[in-house]
């Protein structure tokens, strides 16, 4: 499971024109997925999401939580996140699951964050023609994979 997490002022997803889903103060959360990834990936990288201390305190450090501030999080489906890109122009995107895989991972990854958010949670349309516009505060941007120590 792949990852890319944007502190965001708001997030909004778009689909045929029309808005999908919204957010305001909380993360962006892109994920794609592996073949090989397993529950276990999932638990652990959504905790790790809703505990990232990178939310300004009253000093201004970063030093809270999602889960600390009460912000929102909107979560999309991105295969393209597991792009292969060493050899020629045009990315390859066999290491990303199909869907028959990834989406019942993308849904225990919705399932797993609105348990440890404790409310629902904004989400895009798995294999749609998404529109994806943000507002990055900070900015502040992390990349996370289960597969690698982070």
């Amino acid at each position: 499971m792949r990852v890319v997490i944007q502190r965001v002022q708001h997030a909004s997803v778009t689909i045929d024109g029309k808005l999908h889903s919204a957010i305001n103060h909380g993360l962006l959360v892109l994920a794609g997925y592996e073949n090989e990834d397993t529950r276990e990936d999932i638990d652990r990288m959504c905790k790790k999401i809703v505990n990232l201390r990178i939310f300004d305190d009253e000093n201004g450090v970063m030093n809270k939580s999602l889960i600390d501030t009460g912000g929102e999080l909107l979560l999309v489906s991105q295969f393209t996140l597991h792009a292969a890109t060493k050899k020629g122009n045009r990315p390859s995107y066999i290491k990303a699951a199909k869907p028959d895989i990834a989406i019942p991972l993308y849904e225990t990854t919705i399932s797993v964050l609105e348990n440890l958010l404790n409310k629902k949670i904004a989400k895009g349309k798995f294999g749609a023609d998404m529109k994806v516009e943000l507002l990055n505060d900070g900015p502040v941007t992390i990349i996370m994979d289960s597969k690698a120590e982070y």
